[in-house]
């Protein structure tokens, strides 16, 4: 199987859409939501929700790709973030700030995304290998 296929059996759709509920991160930030809840437990405990979500959806949907399908979740999402700072940061802030201020950031976002995908990827594997026991 060529490369570009294995990109093709994938699913794009799963992909992007849960990309996009990973924004409720960002989003809680941005409203202040986990100022009011308290910032490490808030965000800790979206990360571990939205873990779930996409441990869950990819096990629901029986990716056959479960790790490859999670990290281009966690590198979209990663995008996704870099491309909502550039925009919102000068609405809210009157200056350009985060990720693309620098590009040592941007790979950090990448990459800490794409970790976290393989790590949430991994978990949804074992899940299905157990599952088709």
């Amino acid at each position: 199987m060529s490369t570009n296929s294995a990109y093709k059996t994938l699913n794009w759709g799963l992909i992007v859409t849960l990309s996009i509920i990973a924004l409720i991160r960002p989003f809680m930030s941005i409203l202040g939501i986990s100022e009011a809840v308290g910032k490490p437990v808030a965000s800790i405990t979206a990360t571990i929700i939205i873990s779930i979500v996409w441990i869950a959806a990819v096990y629901m949907k029986r990716a056959s790709k479960p790790i490859v399908t999670l990290v281009f979740v966690g590198i979209n999402y990663g995008i996704l973030v870099i491309i909502i700072s550039g925009i919102l940061s000068p609405i809210l802030t009157g200056q350009l700030q985060g990720p693309l201020t620098s590009p040592y950031a941007i790979v950090s976002v990448l990459v800490t995304n794409a970790i976290w995908g393989l790590i949430t990827g991994f978990i949804a594997s074992v899940l299905l290998k157990i599952k088709t026991k």
